[in-house]
């Protein structure tokens, strides 16, 4: 061997001793010098020599752990392929026997998956695929680490391979990565594809980040050290990081949720990792004595993990600065699972519990290998694996031959819009295979596409925003209009709602108008009323949003104008007679099953409560408790009277099925450390899910504690009551949220 080769074998070894695993390292430098042997003189576009890649490859399956045989595998990959005249795969098995082999010829199998082709001619290489994980999934790990270190040097390809490259793993490998829980996989395959496939955006975010990061370097290094000296007044054992959300998690979140770069809460985030469940949730009660909590920002991952099995407490809280950022906190497994997915097996084998997660995840390889033996044709298969990989999707091209993926149905507007921004604003016309198509043409798979473009253009048209499928497009569409046509925006939102006012009949004036408008938008979080027209002219709010709030407050102020006597719910409330036909549903409506019904959450009705029905306009009937304070107020009113309606509990159904109903808890407790962990604790042994928890503290000492908890019924409810009351400080407990 060469100077230059030793080195490539020296950092491999280098990367084999500091894993702390135990490898047959003869047997690995044997398949080293086997692989340099067969590619002598071959060399990458880059001027290296071709050994370097296997190497690398190598590398980054140590890094996730996995055994002899798969740093052997990723070492020999491609010599059956490219030095077809030199070995085959006979040889290979003689050499480093049967598992070495059949790993090989998994991935030797696994020729580049051509997107641009059309979808019979790269079908076979996804069946191929599919049955080589599905035999040993060790074949898509090395695949995976294979893609990843092609990305990580895909600058020195041609414009259009590397289009072609990052578009083939943004669609088949990170999601590929996703489903088998390999997020670190996923994200970086995601982060290096984004900036080929959008460079501008990803420099956009980049900077953005940076720039950020860069007025808070030290926010991340403070917090650590704030949180860790209480964790370690607590002695509770920890490992917390810092990191700051990736390029292509914002990017994403921009586009597809129409945020802007400040709208992005979690951009800051500290993992903690513990050694038990229980310690996650004393954490948890911990971090939210520490800082302020964001309502509606708390998700309990480990009482009901994702359908990847990752398992996490996520919460959202302020910082002493201000500045929000998201806490994760898991246990040591939970956090092998969540960075390495199924290859956490192999990293961190932890027995039958481990292997049972193994099989689980592969239930869908399973599925799809079913499909293909029961197809009847290469759609079917196709069809199926879309749905379950990429959702359903289609390959249409550009006139230089790069391929744009749309999900079915996509107009010639997605398309343009998914090339570049800028491209679908100035769009005026498109052609299909050379003839001129309707803008919203549904393109079909393998129509070579030119979308026509024009600097005098205006900009988008309105009217897109009910042709395109994709949010991307829609977004995009929308946040041209935001940033454009505000005045024009203003406008328009003031007839929307100057329609929905009409529609539910209310007679105000223009100004009046404006005034209840400014009032809903602070309670929807927007600065004036400015902010609501213009949301609802871009096309960035439905008026639905937004049509109970205006309805309310119009309300309240013609009820301070016109005060009304007290009426008793017993002398309104007249139901037809009931006709008892308990069937199914879990609400009866006058005695009748299979109305829309939804539970209101000033009051958060459960089974056992003494309840009645107000029909709303457009969104079914609304379920209370009989003693609401809001059914008490409607009834005062006269024009309100006639919408409510007797409701009951459908007992048959109620006991067929334990329903989880959501319920809000105030407690007033003792403001001491720990006692958010004590309660978090005691619902997690009772298994009921934490729906969302906030706090606030009091002068005299005491502190509230509102959440919303899951429960059955009445007497669930009561047994979590009569549990919690057990805990030491805790003064008082009542139902719904604080008056």
């Amino acid at each position: 061997m060469s100077e230059i080769t030793d080195k490539y074998l020296n950092s491999l070894i280098a990367t084999l001793e500091s894993s702390g695993k135990k490898y047959d390292f003869d047997k690995i430098r044997s398949a080293f010098a086997y692989a340099d042997m067969l590619h002598e003189g071959q060399m990458r576009v880059s001027g290296e020599p071709y050994i370097s890649h296997p190497v690398a490859v190598a590398e980054i399956v140590v890094s996730l752990g996995l055994d002899t045989d798969s740093v052997c595998a990723a070492l020999l990959h491609d010599t059956v392929e490219d030095c077809s005249d030199k070995t085959d795969i006979g040889q290979i098995q003689s050499r480093f026997g049967e598992d070495v082999a059949m790993l090989v010829s998994g991935l030797t199998k696994l020729v580049a998956i051509r997107v641009e082709d059309k979808e019979e001619a790269h079908m076979e290489n996804i069946r191929r695929m599919l049955l080589a994980m599905s035999k040993d999934i060790r074949v898509i790990f090395i695949k995976l680490c294979d893609r990843l270190h092609n990305m990580r040097t895909l600058q020195v390809k041609r414009d259009e391979k590397r289009r072609t490259t990052a578009l083939e793993t943004m669609h088949i490998y990170a999601p590929l990565a996703h489903r088998l829980g390999m997020q670190r996989m996923k994200q970086q395959l995601e982060n290096l594809a984004l900036q080929y496939l959008d460079p501008i955006g990803y420099e956009e975010v980049e900077q953005d980040i940076q720039k950020k990061y860069g007025i808070n370097q030290n926010f991340i290094e403070h917090l650590r050290e704030y949180i860790s000296t209480e964790l370690t007044n607590h002695e509770i054992p920890f490992e917390l990081k810092g990191r700051v959300k990736t390029v292509y998690s914002i990017y994403r979140k921009m586009f597809n949720q129409n945020k802007s770069f400040d709208e992005i809460y979690d951009f800051y985030a500290v993992r903690i990792i513990v050694d038990t469940e229980l310690q996650c949730y004393t954490v948890l009660g911990i971090i939210h004595e520490l800082f302020k909590s964001i309502p509606g920002r708390f998700k309990d991952y480990i009482s009901t993990p994702k359908p990847n099995l990752y398992q996490s407490l996520h919460t959202t809280v302020i910082g002493r600065d201000g500045i929000p950022f998201e806490v994760q906190i898991r246990t040591k497994e939970m956090h092998q699972v969540a960075e390495y997915g199924i290859a956490a097996h192999w990293k961190y084998k932890s027995g039958e519990r481990s292997k049972a997660d193994v099989d689980e995840k592969l239930k869908w390889i399973a599925k799809l290998i079913d499909v293909e033996n029961e197809a009847t044709d290469a759609e079917d298969f196709m069809h199926a694996f879309k749905i379950d990989i990429f959702h359903d999707e289609i390959f249409v091209f550009t006139p230089k031959g790069d391929v744009i993926s749309l999900p079915q149905g996509s107009t010639l507007i997605d398309f343009a819009y998914s090339i570049h921004t800028a491209v679908g604003n100035k769009m005026i016309g498109a052609k299909i295979n050379g003839l001129i198509a309707p803008i919203d043409r549904v393109p079909q798979n393998g129509d070579i596409v030119e979308i026509l473009t024009s600097n005098a253009t205006k900009g988008p048209s309105r009217d897109w925003l009910s042709i395109v499928k994709t949010s991307e497009a829609r977004n995009k569409i929308r946040q041209w209009f935001k940033h454009e046509k505000k005045a024009e925006n203003i406008v328009m939102g003031k007839e929307i709602v100057s329609g929905e006012f009409s529609r539910f009949r209310a007679t105000a004036s223009e100004a009046e108008r404006d005034a209840i408008v400014d009032t809903v938008a602070k309670r929807i979080g927007m600065s004036s009323g400015d902010d609501i027209y213009n949301a609802l002219g871009y096309g960035g709010m439905f008026i639905t949003k937004i049509a109970t709030k205006l309805r309310e407050e119009y309300e309240r102020v013609q009820k301070e104008k016109n005060p009304e006597p007290t009426v008793t719910p017993e002398t309104i409330v007249t139901a037809p007679e009931q006709r008892h036909q308990k069937v199914k549903g879990g609400i009866l409506i006058d005695g009748e099953p299979g109305y829309e019904v939804k539970f209101a959450k000033c009051c958060n009705p459960l089974p056992g409560d003494t309840i009645i029905g107000y029909i709303t306009r457009g969104y079914g009937i609304s379920v209370h408790k009989m003693d609401c304070p809001n059914v008490k107020s409607s009834l005062n009113d006269p024009e309100e009277r006639n919408r409510w309606v007797k409701a009951e509990w459908n007992e048959r159904e109620s006991t067929a099925a334990k329903t989880v109903y959501e319920v809000m808890m105030h407690l007033l407790v003792v403001d001491r450390l720990s006692l958010l962990a004590d309660v978090s604790a005691t619902l997690a042994d009772m298994r009921v899910q934490i729906m969302s928890v906030n706090t606030k503290k009091s002068l005299n000492g005491t502190m509230e504690l509102n959440m919303s908890v899951g429960c059955n019924d009445v007497g669930h409810y009561n047994l979590i009551v009569s549990r919690l009351k057990q805990i030491k400080d805790i003064l008082s407990i009542t139902r719904g949220s604080p008056s």
